[in-house]
């Protein structure tokens, strides 16, 4: 079985492929209370992964699908739900889903009597390579993302890429954007796979999904473990995201996919490099012609290019008040860098 461990200062990560599906049996099964009567484990599923694994005797809950619920009153819904079931802080909170369920089930956990044992088992891809790990937990609020969260990382992470055959074609494209965005950050092994292995990506054949998701997974652990509270170069990982999320939030949580605004993002990051003199023509190309070729949306959208400015003003990683983007000079080679309003808006009519 492929194991390897994220650590965070003194707390870790395990992050685990198990053989079968089986081995979810062992994670659930058993007992579901322990002798004091509180249960040992509560699960949090959403509509859609309920019906994925096979049943448990442990209390659940399910959470409506959608972005939109990944907020205060659904965190305060599933904390009742909890309490009521007599959950401990000795309860293990286990999520089974996307990244929504695993950033509101991880933020719970966290704040649950003042924090308990949580496992995530992620069942998109993009889950799997970026929500599940790291210890980023959060919350939407006010129709921005994440603007309520802790730093907790999971006790486990169980991949089980055979879910991903029943995922739908949108949230798979979601969760390659975030595979690209690993590959241009420091992997140019996993980039040469993506351009050349595309006809098994497209077919979802689970040998290649594995090896895309580990090394994918690799590239995110190297930044965590270089600053695991996101002060500094884990700010590269947001490649793209300054963009990206200024148009999920003008376009409401949920409209665009993650994934697939993350890939605009990069394609708007290259035009800004180039404008700034930072990125060179070769690279910009080619890292527009890779996500072209997996078909992502790249084009400009002029009628909202004053709501996307004024939507990175909220940006997270503004500092004294100006917003940093993350741009690339070439492969592997991420800065951090400001840029005018005149540069941003020219970027975004590109």
């Amino acid at each position: 079985m492929k194991s390897f461990s994220i650590r965070l200062e003194h707390k870790s990560s395990r992050v685990l492929f198990p053989d079968t599906l089986r081995s979810y049996d062992t994670l659930i099964n058993g007992s579901g209370f322990n002798r004091k009567g509180s249960p040992s484990a509560v699960l949090v599923f959403d509509e859609n992964t309920q019906y994925l694994f096979p049943p448990t005797q442990h209390p659940y809950y399910v959470l409506p699908a959608g972005e939109q619920f990944k907020s205060s009153e659904h965190l305060l819904k599933i904390a009742e739900w909890a309490l009521s079931q007599g959950a401990t802080r000795e309860t293990t909170f286990i999520a089974v889903g996307g990244g929504v369920v695993c950033d509101i089930t991880a933020f719970l956990s966290s704040m649950y009597m003042r924090g308990g044992p949580v496992i995530l088992v992620p069942t998109t891809l993009l889950a799997m390579v970026d929500a599940a790990l790291g210890g980023k937990t959060g919350i939407d609020f006010q129709g921005y993302k994440n603007i309520l969260g802790t730093f907790y990382p999971a006790h486990e992470v169980r991949v089980f890429p055979e879910v991903l055959q029943s995922l739908p074609e949108s949230e798979y494209l979601s969760g390659l954007g975030e595979v690209i965005k690993h590959a241009l950050l420091r992997d140019s092994d996993l980039m040469e796979l993506l351009q050349n292995r595309k006809r098994d990506i497209d077919r979802r054949d689970n040998n290649v999904l594995e090896e895309i998701i580990f090394k994918s997974q690799l590239v995110k652990q190297w930044y965590i473990e270089q600053d695991p509270y996101d002060k500094d170069i884990r700010g590269h990982l947001n490649l793209g995201h300054t963009f990206a999320h200024a148009l999920e939030s003008i376009s409401g949580l949920g409209e665009w996919s993650h994934g697939q605004a993350v890939a605009w993002g990069i394609g708007r990051a290259m035009h800004l490099g180039r404008i700034l003199g930072l990125t060179s023509q070769e690279y910009a190309d080619q890292v527009h012609a890779l996500l072209q070729l997996y078909g992502y949306r790249l084009d400009s959208m002029p009628q909202y290019d004053e709501q996307l400015l004024s939507a990175m003003q909220r940006d997270k990683k503004k500092k004294d008040g100006q917003v940093r983007f993350i741009l690339q000079s070439g492969h592997g080679c991420t800065s951090y860098q400001t840029a005018s309003r005149e540069a941003v808006l020219e970027s975004l009519k590109a």
